[in-house]
Formats: structure tokens, sequence, C-alpha cells
């Protein structure tokens, strides 16, 4: 959810025939009017989906319940704050920060804006300047003299 900026929505519904290992990549389907997108998966993300792959992983979906199908929105939100709680991180937490952080990740490693939105799947470029306003580094490259 992190790594590509997923609301928890678009994360429990993320189903196996997304997911292009040859390619390195994992076709996003954003909702709420976003914009879907394909995204290149990193090393570890490959590894650990070949790993759930080769387990003969029987469900269409990638996180499932322990029940099978497809994990519940309340079950994410339990995990995350669970992971809160066990990091002494002092505040409650909810899925939806994953997205928020991303976006703030992305913007303070001094990506553009537009690449920012892009991964994002904004339609409104307004969004996304929320990330890049609280930025500190957007007026590094300013020289006067």
């Amino acid at each position: 959810m992190f790594r590509h900026g997923l609301r928890v929505s678009e994360a429990i519904s993320l189903r196996w025939d997304a997911v292009m290992l040859e390619l390195k990549a994992i076709e996003i389907t954003r909702l709420k009017g976003s914009v879907s997108d394909t995204h290149p998966l990193q090393a570890d993300e490959l590894e650990s989906l070949k790993d759930l792959r080769t387990e003969g992983y029987p469900d269409p979906y990638l996180f499932v319940g322990e029940r099978g199908g497809h994990l519940k929105r309340h079950a994410v939100t339990s995990l995350i704050n669970r992971c809160a709680e066990l990091a002494d991180l002092g505040i409650k937490c909810h899925p939806h920060m994953l997205r928020h952080s991303c976006g703030y990740h992305l913007a303070n490693k001094g990506l553009d804006t537009r690449l920012i939105q892009d991964w994002l799947g904004h339609r409104n470029i307004q969004h996304t300047v929320t990330y890049t306003m609280l930025n500190p580094k957007r007026f590094g490259e300013i020289q006067w003299g």
C-alpha cells in the first residue's frame, strides 16, 4: 500500500491476473475516479510474489484472509493499528496514512509533481500539490546573486 500509494480498497482488490512477473510490473486499478496504471515491481516484491506463486497460492486475490477470499477492509485497519502499536508510534493509524506517506515520501525525494500525480493516479494535480507544499527541499535550486 505504501510503495504504490494504494487505497485499502485497491489493495484488497488486487488479483493475480494483475501481476506480470515476466515484465516485473503490476497493473494498478485505481478507484474513486483515479487513473489506473501499470507500476514496476521492485526486486523484493518480485521475490515475495514468486514465493507465493510457487507455494501453489490458490486464491485469485493477492491478499487473502485466514478463511480464503480477499481481505476485508476492517482486517487491514486492524493490522495497521496493531503494527502501529507494536512500533510504539503513539498515534492511532489507519490504512490511508500509507497512501499519504507514499506521496510525502516521493515529494521529499524531490520527484516532479506530475510524476507523483501519475504514480498516485490523481486526475487533479491539486490533490498532489498537498504533498509537495510541505517539502522544504522544493526551494533548494533557487539561488540569488
